[in-house]
């Protein structure tokens, strides 16, 4: 058995090969991200019959090497960095190159023998695309969200005591026609109460009639052209992100439809699309063995550390995990518990017996992913067992 080791770079790829012994076949050889360098990869590999490839998951940069290997059927493992880092400690290599990662690699490959890594069908992989775009579109909002409030700071703070969400269709609706507190106090009432917001809707008597006193008393001071159009550019960046935004939560809505565990997850009270998609984007929940596998995953195991005469009653949780995962789930939790009858029930219990409101809302966490794991291995919708649905007083 051939154990081939792939260190990825983004232009420039190190390959290296050991036998069942660990001893070197192949030194560490470069090979290009191009048509040239991919014949070279199948020249020195051979057959595939009797090789196993590993590589870690470095960004993107792994997606077009995996694609050609296991379209030439050789197996291939994706590994997490954080595993062959801890590896090359365990074999106290003190340099650090990329033809030393790669023969590092592959002799964690001869030794660990970690299974092969299934390449995820289109539908999830479409998932996966439209999930990382969102991902990114909100932090854009977020960025520009933030440039306007620093703006707002400036030439007029007290707008926000009356329109709290910037992102919203009345903020950028009023504050892409007046950008400054200055603007905003020469305006007319009637034409500021009458100004559309999102085509239908209008600010409104009362509204404007806040927002126009407090413009007669604000304390921004910065009214120049150049804070001008900064809240301009800002309203119309967070416009047509926002339009951006709900145009993909559409089609990842329609995503999820298409999708079967996506169907099925859609089935469980406070699961909703965009979590769905999350879920079915970062976890092979078909392949999670139990719940508790899949919460170690995420890191919200216990973290309890007994020794001696130190035995405290509990830990904080296993902060080493998918942290992105982990917070992106803390609300529709947060939501299932105040909703989602059965789950609520469960949290209440928890917190009657004495649990901290965190330490139960960490449970209900991992009660919602052992739902997920159900539905996903029985491809059947979720269905409330009698012994969790509350009792009627």
């Amino acid at each position: 058995m051939r154990f081939i080791g792939i260190d990825v770079g983004s232009d420039k790829h190190f390959l290296a090969i050991v036998d069942e012994a660990g001893k070197v076949i192949r030194k560490p050889t470069p090979i290009t991200e191009d048509a040239k360098g991919y014949e070279t990869l199948s020249a020195l590999l051979g057959e595939p019959a009797d090789a196993f490839v590993a590589m870690e998951a470095t960004g993107h940069y792994w997606r077009n090497l995996f694609a050609f290997l296991h379209g030439r059927g050789f197996p291939v493992v994706l590994l997490n960095p954080a595993r062959t880092a801890n590896f090359a400690k365990e074999e106290m290599r003190r340099a650090k190159t990329d033809a030393l990662d790669a023969l590092g690699i592959a002799r964690f490959a001869q030794q660990k023998r970690p299974e092969a890594t299934q390449l995820p069908d289109e539908a999830t992989l479409e998932l996966r695309e439209m999930v990382r775009l969102r991902s990114r579109l909100m932090q854009d909002l977020g960025d520009r969200t933030r440039q306007l409030h620093r703006s707002l700071d400036l030439t007029f703070p007290e707008f926000t005591r009356h329109v709290r969400d910037l992102t919203s269709y009345v903020a950028t609706a009023i504050l892409a026609q007046y950008p400054t507190g200055k603007a905003l106090r020469h305006a007319k009432l009637r034409k500021l109460a009458e100004l559309k917001t999102d085509g239908k809707r209008v600010v409104g008597e009362a509204l404007a009639q806040a927002l126009w006193d407090a413009a007669q008393k604000t304390v921004g001071g910065q009214h120049g052209p150049s804070i001008e159009l900064q809240v301009r550019y800002a309203c119309e960046d967070i416009a047509t992100l926002r339009s951006r935004i709900a145009k993909l939560d559409k089609d990842i809505r329609a995503a999820v439809d298409r999708h079967e565990i996506g169907r099925l997850l859609t089935t469980i009270d406070g699961v909703g699309d965009t979590t769905a998609a999350l879920m079915i984007s970062v976890v092979d929940l078909a392949r999670v063995r139990s719940a508790r596998q899949l919460a170690a995953y995420m890191g919200i195991t216990p973290n309890v550390k007994r020794s001696g005469k130190t035995q405290p009653e509990r830990g904080p949780i296993c902060r080493v995990g998918n942290a992105t995962l982990r917070q992106k789930l803390w609300m529709p939790t947060l939501c299932g518990v105040i909703h989602n009858s059965w789950l609520k029930a469960f949290y209440d219990r928890l917190v009657a017996a004495g649990k901290p409101p965190k330490v139960a809302m960490i449970a209900a966490m991992r009660k919602l992913l052992a739902a997920m794991v159900s539905v996903a291995r029985t491809r059947k919708p979720f269905e409330v067992r009698l012994a969790d649905v509350p009792k009627e007083a």
